[in-house]
């Protein structure tokens, strides 16, 4: 599924990187721990947090991640909005809380099993 497709269907607001929403998503994963996500994210994963500090941009980049969706409504800092941009990464905002996201995903078919 395309990044373009979750915007869509899950009603996200892309806040960084709008023109790089035809990136495949190849899998998913939630965690609010850096060095968790560093450690079992995938290449091409849509990254579930309620972080919003540069940092999330950073370990996004380094995991060659399809997009970063910030949960509960959080706003992500503008420095972290200023990184992501410059390293065409998505970040998107999702109204709803991670369980209930997280779920809607996996009924569209994403899965963190692979």
């Amino acid at each position: 599924m395309k990044l373009k497709e979750l915007v869509e269907k899950l009603d996200l607001e892309v806040k960084s990187a709008s023109g790089n929403l035809e990136t495949e998503v190849t899998g998913g994963y939630v965690s609010d721990l850096l060095s968790d996500v560093m450690a079992n994210c995938k290449k091409g994963d849509i990254w579930v947090t309620l972080q919003i500090h540069p940092n999330i941009a950073a370990v996004g980049t380094l995991k060659e991640l399809a997009g970063i969706i910030i949960n509960n409504s959080r706003e992500p800092e503008e420095e972290t909005l200023k990184k992501a941009e410059g390293e065409a990464l998505p970040i998107l905002i999702s109204k709803l809380p991670a369980f209930e996201l997280v779920g809607r995903m996996y009924e569209l078919g994403i899965s963190g099993l692979r």
